[in-house]
């Protein structure tokens, strides 16, 4: 059998950077090639490359801000990689932002001890890396691309991981195999009624690896972004911490600052602390806004993105604060991986907010997502080029999936998810609060897991609200109003081990990925 030597579960950086870095691939992605988290990032690449910086002291913020559990090898490991990878999209015609003698413009952000945030057309970081990595994939004649093609379920054979049934319209599903498979299918924003992740971002990695028995870690860390603009829309438009570490502050309805007493850092303490720090006040019935009207004139051109967006709504930020609220933003949970991105199964990769590599632990630091997928990207595609997987020769096996692929799911059911998740296993969580996310979960699984999605939310939000139950202790992004403190005895990674689902063989005649 021959065919490419690949399939990539996701085209955002994480998985762009991979199918470049290893070609011979299929990229599949669920919607169009440019889509996904990646392409909404604001924030930037951090790269220690200022003439007061080093990757050492990158590293070190890096650590400080993960509570305890960011790995000190894995961190030094991606910040010595950033400035590389920096000037290899440079390379390939990524366009960031320069002052008039042509040096590369560092910001600071929240976590950071210094100016190290390089970042393209002020607030669109996001959209210029995926404007350049896919013109570069596209260009590669060893590169497939399935656009609007949903990943449903892994392949395994014995043990190994040997390839994906793909779902595209209306067709009922098609078995693509390859010696490798790669999940860079990003995070879990879409689980919760408030997030600043697209539509598309539900967790669909995280299930199909759950369902195949991989190994996961840490999946109740999910990271709420402080700064969301408070709205009715889905997904709620970011507030780039790149306006806090240009001056913007943190008011409460009096006008006051709150942060000043919250932190040494005040509005550049890390996400967590200012995330709750914002909970707090919402909860108590107050309006806290971001001020950032000192940028006055200049906002459009410096931050054409926020601009647009609070336009849009009616505030214009350079005459007015921001209402703001927390959103969920990003996942420090995934599928758990070695220092390559391998994991559990033979065959199966991850890289991208889709892995737990080690780098955040129970808290993100700023602009260090991007960095990760595309450090990680390179070790992956040198893995399976030093893994050798072979081609499958035995009996192909997918779950036995228990869903109907033609069905659309039920909008109604999905928002009860969202919603509870939201109210249940948020910024703030509590024993009977967890407890009612659990139950909730299971009851409202056979309405809302009646398609490809809808079944991935459940079996995700599962294992969050379960892990986040277990976890007696706030540490990180994961805080618990009745266990306020961290615990030294809960100073550690939460490795699970899901049982892989009732499995049924293919028929012989499979097809390759191409």
């Amino acid at each position: 059998m021959t065919g490419p030597l690949a399939v990539i579960i996701g085209s955002g950086i994480a998985g762009l950077s991979t199918a470049l870095a290893l070609g011979d691939c299929v990229v599949i992605t669920k919607a169009a090639l440019a889509g996904g988290s990646s392409r909404w990032a604001q924030g930037g690449v951090a790269a220690a490359i200022g003439a007061d910086d080093d990757p050492h002291l990158h590293a070190l913020d890096t650590i400080a801000v993960s509570a305890g559990l960011s790995d000190p090898a894995v961190a030094e490991l991606v910040t010595g990689a950033a400035p590389d990878r920096l000037a290899w999209l440079i390379d390939i015609g990524a366009r960031f932002d320069r002052s008039e003698d042509g040096s590369l413009i560092l910001g600071r952000e929240a976590g950071h001890s210094r100016h190290r945030i390089v970042h393209a057309n002020g607030d669109a970081t996001g959209a210029e890396l995926m404007r350049t990595l896919s013109a570069a994939v596209l260009a590669r004649p060893d590169i497939e691309v399935r656009e609007h093609s949903h990943a449903v379920d892994l392949l395994r054979s014995g043990s190994s991981v040997v390839g994906v049934s793909v779902r595209h319209g209306d067709d009922p599903g098609e078995p693509l195999l390859a010696p490798a498979v790669v999940l860079a299918t990003g995070g879990i924003g879409g689980l919760y009624a408030h997030t600043t992740n697209p539509p598309e971002v539900t967790g669909d990695g995280l299930a199909m690896a759950i369902r195949a028995g991989a190994r996961i870690a840490d999946p109740e860390f999910v990271q709420f972004h402080p700064t969301a603009m408070r709205s009715t829309l889905d997904p709620m438009p970011l507030l780039t911490e790149a306006l806090r570490g240009a001056g913007a502050v943190l008011i409460d309805g009096a006008g006051g600052r709150f942060m000043v007493g919250e932190h040494p850092d005040a509005e550049l303490a890390p996400r967590d602390v200012v995330a709750r720090a914002i909970w707090r006040r919402l909860d108590a019935g107050d309006e806290p806004r971001l001020d950032a009207t000192h940028i006055g004139a200049s906002f459009p051109e410096r931050f054409p993105t926020v601009y647009a967006s609070a336009m849009r709504a009616g505030i214009d930020p350079a005459t007015e604060p921001i209402p703001v609220s927390p959103a969920a933003h990003y996942h420090m949970g995934g599928v758990a991986v070695d220092g390559a991105g391998r994991s559990s199964l033979a065959g199966l990769y991850a890289c991208g907010e889709a892995s737990v590599t080690g780098l955040h632990g129970a808290n993100r630091l700023a602009s260090n997502s991007l960095l990760e997928g595309l450090v990680y990207g390179v070790r992956v595609a040198d893995a399976i080029r030093l893994d050798r997987p072979r081609w499958p020769s035995g009996t192909i096996e997918v779950p036995a999936a228990g869903i109907d692929l033609t069905l659309d799911d039920d909008p109604v059911a999905v928002g009860c998810l969202r919603r509870l998740m939201w109210d249940h296993a948020g910024v703030m969580r509590t024993e009977n609060g967890l407890r009612r996310a659990v139950a909730g979960i299971e009851a409202l699984a056979p309405s809302v897991a009646v398609g490809v999605t809808g079944r991935n939310m459940v079996t995700v939000a599962g294992w969050v609200a379960r892990a986040a139950l277990g976890r007696r202790e706030s540490r990180g992004a994961h805080h618990r109003l009745d266990f306020p403190e961290a615990s030294t005895a809960w100073a550690r990674h939460t490795l699970l081990e899901p049982v892989a689902e009732r499995r049924h063989s293919l028929p012989a005649a499979v097809g390759a990925a191409r």
